[in-house]
């Protein structure tokens, strides 16, 4: 009888993922004034928060998959960057 092999994972790859599809989501929406506000905003902090916890499981060699975790750190960054800019231009005092 031939050996079973695993094909369970250890590595916890799943927020670095959930960061990126947040990023990709959240970049995707952060040049849309009112839909931003609803859909860019959540998602780009879940994409940064998602991503700083996956980047410290990265570092304690629980996770794999460091480039999707900074790629969606980056994206989620840089929407919230991008909706702040956006909210300050139509909402500034003037």
């Amino acid at each position: 009888m031939p050996a079973k092999q695993s094909t369970d994972s250890r590595d916890r790859n799943g927020l670095g993922n959930v960061s990126l599809v947040a990023g990709v989501v959240a970049a995707l929406t952060a040049f849309v004034p009112i839909v931003g506000d609803f859909v860019s905003v959540p998602a780009g902090l879940i994409a940064v928060v998602c991503g700083w916890i996956g980047l410290l499981r990265i570092e304690k060699g629980l996770a794999t998959n460091y480039v999707e975790t900074v790629v969606g750190t980056v994206l989620g960054t840089g929407a919230l960057f991008v909706w702040f800019i956006i909210f300050a231009a139509t909402h500034g005092s003037g």
